[in-house]
């Protein structure tokens, strides 16, 4: 209390002086609609900006609940559009209609990769989803660029999934513009390409083609994104292998959606049965 006493009195005539100051910048703008109308907008634009600056940071801090908002509801659209696609695949080829989904071929759920290993020869990922959420082994998973692996050990909360990134890992796959198909594997090099193997000697292709999934299995629905033909060789020899540019940063990913064949054990049973 003293030192503010103290503080006061050395520099009396200092505030006494910034105080007339004041009282007389108060009185001009309140006198002069010019100077008024000046002051009125400068407020504005600083409050405004701290306005601003203060909503872009409750966003920020709010990110986390609207990706998890925002996958929620991409998965309930992809259901949608699943449901959708067979519907009128039924209509074409004049099949009852199910009003109760039953011939819904694929259901997506959404997730988290709470881990991820890209730098190894035979890379995993965990997700935030298990057993209690309807994952099983042998399910695809994906996110909005494209084909991320195929889960392969599941327990109640949580899931493993072999990531593309492995030396064991075999996709089907095609060109999207094409109707040649080959076998996408990794060769352990680069975390952001992968080879397109076994392709027909006949294949026109050039570079900057996209690559899909070919939909010749039980996991990948035909044409998820995977990623474009960045080396093209003067032409296709025994080996067949082309390098193919991941749409997907594999060493950056965050939500992720798993991928349910509702007629996967159907159609294993078709064909696996003997003759």
């Amino acid at each position: 209390m003293q030192q503010l006493i103290y503080f006061f009195q050395k520099y009396k005539y200092f505030l006494f002086f910034l105080f007339l100051e004041v009282i007389a910048v108060a009185l001009i703008i309140n006198n002069h609609s010019f100077h008024k109308s000046k002051f009125i907008s400068s407020t504005n634009f600083i409050s405004g900006g701290l306005y601003k600056k203060s909503s872009d940071i409750s966003e920020y801090f709010s990110l986390k609940e609207r990706n998890t908002l925002l996958s929620e509801e991409n998965v309930k659209l992809k259901n949608e559009l699943e449901q959708l696609y067979t519907l009128l695949d039924s209509a074409k080829v004049k099949a009852v209609i199910d009003t109760t989904n039953t011939y819904q071929n694929y259901v997506y759920i959404n997730g988290k990769i709470i881990n991820n290993n890209f730098d190894k020869a035979n890379n995993f990922l965990t997700i935030n989803r298990g057993s209690k959420n309807g994952v099983a082994i042998e399910m695809a998973v994906i996110n909005s660029k494209g084909i991320i692996g195929i889960t392969d050990n599941v327990s109640q909360k949580y899931a493993r999934v072999q990531s593309i990134l492995n030396s064991k890992s075999s996709i089907n796959a095609k060109f999207k513009n094409n109707p040649h198909f080959g076998t996408l594997i990794w060769n352990g090099k680069d975390y952001n390409i992968v080879q397109l193997t076994d392709i027909p000697r006949q294949t026109k292709f050039k570079e900057g083609d996209t690559i899909v999934t070919g939909g010749k299995s039980t996991i990948f629905p035909e044409g998820i994104p995977i990623g474009t033909v960045i080396k093209t060789p003067e032409e296709l020899t025994a080996v067949n292998s082309i390098d193919i540019k991941l749409f997907n940063d594999m060493s950056s990913l965050g939500h992720i959606y798993i991928i349910t064949n509702l007629n996967k054990e159907e159609i294993k049973s078709v064909e696996n049965t003997n003759e």
